[in-house]
């Protein structure tokens, strides 16, 4: 789940250190994919990221709040750029490489270092669903985890009412591990969430 107004580090209480997670961080590298790029997000993007992040039912079964105002959005890219300065974990944006739209956002939630743990997370405008965008976009972030980042395990949660998430993460290889019930707390409403995850070993013998 996009826990875009959370801070994504350290939630097990695990101490800043040097792992290789973390230099990817510092300077997060520019991906592709057939259709997409995956980038760093600019304080540019705001009026673009307004345009459906202001949108009710993409932030329906996400954690944080549809948009009221441009400001809001900024405020979101302030965050999202600092962490860039920090080299912590965050999001990327997702473009469309032929015409360069920016149509959602995609990234680290929370990274466990003493585990090897990484908890993703994504969203996307409504008129990009159902177009195997994120799928596209999840697919290439967990080749950059599994193969640069050191990472053994990548994880994700979704509203048990947002099949198509789920259907996102399995399209990906990630595994329904179970079902965690009023695991959050989603707009004042207690929600029952499925977790999903890949190892890498499975990923390998997959790709």
């Amino acid at each position: 789940m996009d826990k875009e107004e959370i801070p994504p580090l350290f939630r097990a209480g695990t101490l800043f250190r040097e792992d290789p997670a973390l230099r990817v961080f510092r300077n997060p590298p520019e991906m592709e994919t057939p259709r997409l790029r995956l980038r760093k997000l600019r304080m540019r993007d705001a009026e673009k990221l307004f345009s459906w992040m202001s949108d009710p039912e993409v932030a329906r079964y996400v954690l944080w709040r549809a948009h009221r105002t441009r400001g809001e959005t900024r405020s979101y890219l302030r965050y999202i750029r600092s962490q860039y300065r920090r080299g912590f974990p965050c999001s990327w944006g997702l473009e469309i490489r032929e015409t360069g739209e920016l149509i959602g956002t995609m990234g680290v939630m929370a990274w466990y270092p003493d585990h090897g743990c990484m908890e993703v997370g994504y969203s996307l405008g409504r008129a990009w669903w159902n177009r195997g965008y994120a799928t596209e976009a999840l697919a290439r972030l967990m080749q950059m985890m599994f193969t640069e980042m050191g990472v053994h395990r990548v994880e994700a949660l979704c509203d048990t009412r947002n099949p198509a998430s789920a259907r996102v993460m399995e399209k990906c290889g990630m595994r329904r591990e179970g079902l965690l019930r009023q695991k959050m707390l989603n707009k004042g409403e207690r929600i029952d969430v499925l977790l999903y995850a890949a190892l890498k070993d499975e990923w390998e013998k997959r790709t």
